[in-house]
């Protein structure tokens, strides 16, 4: 029975990672060819610098990206406290099912729907175009907000509810406690949330081509568009860039909650030594 779990947990990630692996593979090529490798070369990476359309797809991007992740843990945050602090079960159990409905509904209902509002809000003020950078940084936060409230609640419960209240006795204002104690406390969530943001923003494809409008284009976007024609293997060369880039953020969330981990069990252990004789 192990050996054919090990067996299948291999063939599970040789399904899920051979793609990747390939396309790293591939973007380091000399030729264009998808079948034979004729050599290690750096060719499809200095063209891609040499690329203005796609550096400036790729600057969008990051733009949105980074703009979502920002309005988005903030929102979420605050979001987070509030549900936290609800007394009334009842009235927590419908936030947390409208929390979900950006998760669970289909990409192309919430892209549809959104863009018809912006629409109609549009022409109900006479606007002169209905969709631009706005629209699509408006419809990215809606989505990208219940993951970071997925993170940061969490951690809210987790936490002690006197330390604040402590932190208040001492003199602190609740503001003050808020940023002193509850901040730090929930860190880590508020992190994990802010990299699921940034990555679902810009990963993101469905919502994006229907808020769009024709003076800002993200990266899936303009890889959409050239799949019309033919996908140059620059492009395998940007994936790459993006594959190590959100590596690194992942190894970097989980090393800092590894972190944390081991910090509240030093706690605990140290907390159980004081009460035990």
């Amino acid at each position: 029975m192990k050996t054919a779990s090990k067996i299948y947990t291999a063939l599970l990630f040789l399904f899920l990672f051979a793609p990747i692996a390939i396309l790293l593979v591939f973007s380091f090529n000399a030729a264009k060819s998808l079948t034979v490798f004729s050599g290690f070369s750096l060719k499809w990476y200095r063209e891609l610098l040499r690329d203005e359309n796609t550096l400036n797809s790729v600057r969008n991007t990051l733009i949105l990206a980074f703009s979502a992740m920002i309005i988005s843990t903030v929102m979420g945050t605050a979001a987070s406290v509030g549900i936290q602090r609800l007394r009334s079960r009842w009235y927590r159990r419908v936030m947390d099912t409208v929390t979900d409905i950006p998760m669970t509904n289909p990409d192309i209902i919430t892209g549809i729907s959104l863009m018809l509002m912006f629409v109609f809000v549009g022409q109900l003020f006479g606007a002169s175009t209905s969709l631009n950078f706005l629209t699509m940084l408006i419809a990215h936060v809606t989505f990208c907000l219940p993951y970071v409230i997925l993170q940061v609640l969490p951690k809210l419960q987790q936490m002690d509810p006197a330390l604040p209240e402590a932190a208040q006795d001492l003199g602190c204002t609740p503001l003050r406690a808020f940023l002193k104690v509850t901040i730090p406390e929930i860190s880590s969530g508020i992190i994990t949330g802010a990299i699921m943001a940034f990555t679902m923003s810009l990963d993101d494809f469905v919502i994006s081509y229907f808020t769009s409008g024709n003076g800002f284009q993200t990266l899936p976007i303009s890889i959409y568009n050239m799949t019309k024609k033919t996908v140059t293997p620059k492009m395998y060369a940007l994936a790459t860039i993006i594959f190590f880039v959100i590596l690194a953020l992942l190894l970097f969330s989980n090393l800092r909650d590894n972190d944390d981990a081991r910090r509240l069990k030093a706690a605990w252990k140290s907390r159980k030594r004081r009460i035990d004789p």
